[in-house]
C-alpha cells in the first residue's frame, strides 16, 4: 500500500470516525452532542498534530541525517 496524501487522509478520517462511533455506542454517561462537539474536534486536532510530527520524523529518518 502506497501512502500518499489521499490514502493517509482517508485512513486518518476513518480512524477518527470509528473512535467516535465507539464512544457514542459505549454505555458512558456522556451525551452524543458532547462527544460530537467537544471530543470529536479535539481528536481531530490531536491526531493532525501527531500525524504531522510523524511525517516529519519519517522524512528525517529517511534522509539519513
Amino acid at each position: 500500500m502506497e501512502f500518499n496524501e489521499t490514502t493517509t487522509g482517508g485512513l486518518f478520517i476513518g480512524l477518527v470516525v470509528v473512535a467516535l462511533l465507539a464512544l457514542i455506542l459505549a454505555p458512558i454517561p456522556m451525551g452524543t452532542s458532547t462527544i460530537l462537539m467537544m471530543v470529536g474536534p479535539s481528536m481531530l486536532v490531536f491526531g493532525a498534530i501527531c500525524l504531522i510530527l510523524g511525517v516529519k520524523l519519517g522524512e528525517n529518518r529517511a534522509s539519513g541525517l
